[in-house]
């Protein structure tokens, strides 16, 4: 059994596909295929059900992964020690961002390339995905560090968030829709803002579930005492915007009145408290594993720090909130 052959094996498992894992290993498909397969014929099991349009790991496989794991690690930690005592900084760094942050922000490119540069020898990746699948990602250990939208009020177990971004989130609507008035007639009275039952009978406009944003509308819906009426999803928040102007629905995002006007839309904000969509900086609890993780995760909290500095606590987390601009709660 040779370290090639886990390493390729866990590379498989975590791509879901051996084609994306040759491509990451900078090998030959073939390569990795038959790697694989030697690997099973030592083992005398098949750790890979390759039937279906994704690759998984079959019950054999699952139960022989955190040992290929654990020594892929222990062969890395001799790496780092050595590497220590030369100044020297190797490994892999792999980064969850939400839908539309990477160039939002965050400045996720320039962050990327500078960490690269002060570091030639560790391996960056990168991933736009849902804040649900990303945080399962964290907690698996496929995810060292992500920009997720924040999906609950408190830290799923085993991981640790600091808020990023957190603003107050408004109906957003074309103009000429009936909730214009509306409002205007509540802004003289004395509650002013829409109240979140305004939404019951309305078509929304939405990002998919999974996202922080959804699972904040979906919980104050169900608070409100009405499951929402999603007639549009869409993953792009710019798409979602572009259907609102339309007069396709109602959205429901983070706006100003300034910044909805430039869209053609009118942001309407809700009675107080209203809801907020945040963006929160997750890490398992345990920390990052490895020097170079340590690193980019310092690295990334310094960038961060303006939005970090606030203060404020989260459940097993120290938080902050801060004003920012991006399409919070992806």
């Amino acid at each position: 059994m040779e370290l090639r052959q886990l390493r390729y094996f866990l590379t498989v498992v975590e791509e879901a596909n051996f084609t994306r894992a040759a491509t990451r290993l900078h090998v030959a498909q073939p390569g990795v295929s038959a790697q694989v397969r030697q690997l099973e014929r030592e083992l005398g099991q098949r750790l890979l059900d390759r039937s279906g349009r994704t690759v998984t790991v079959t019950e054999a496989g699952a139960a022989v992964l955190p040992y290929a794991r654990a020594a892929l690690a222990a062969v890395e930690g001799m790496r780092q020690t050595a590497d220590e005592f030369t100044g020297l900084l190797r490994g892999r760094v792999t980064l969850g961002v939400v839908s539309g942050s990477a160039t939002g922000m965050f400045g996720v490119a320039e962050l990327l390339a500078d960490f690269h540069d002060e570091h030639p020898h560790v391996e960056i990746a990168l991933t736009e995905d849902t804040s649900e699948r990303m945080l399962a990602a964290l907690r698996a250990g496929e995810l060292d560090v992500a920009l997720v939208g924040q999906t609950t009020d408190a830290p799923p177990q085993g991981i640790l968030w600091d808020i990023v971004v957190d603003e107050p989130l408004a109906v957003v609507v074309a103009e000429g829709d009936p909730l214009i008035a509306y409002a205007q007639e509540r802004a003289a009275g004395p509650a002013p803002g829409l109240p979140l039952t305004a939404l019951a009978d309305r078509p929304l406009i939405s990002l998919p579930r999974g996202t922080g944003l959804r699972a904040v509308l979906e919980r104050v819906c169900a608070q409100a005492g009405f499951a929402p009426r999603v007639a549009f999803e869409a993953a792009a928040p710019e798409l979602v915007a572009q259907l609102a102007a339309r007069g396709l629905g109602v959205a429901v995002f983070p706006a100003s009145e300034t910044e909805a006007a430039e869209l053609g839309l009118r942001a309407l904000p809700f009675a107080e408290p209203g809801p907020r969509g945040r963006i929160v900086l997750a890490r398992r609890a345990d920390g990052p594993q490895g020097p170079a993780a340590h690193a980019f995760l310092t690295r990334l909290q310094e960038a961060l720090a303006d939005g970090l500095a606030a203060g404020g606590s989260a459940a097993d987390a120290s938080t902050s909130g801060t004003k920012g601009r991006d399409d919070s709660g992806s």
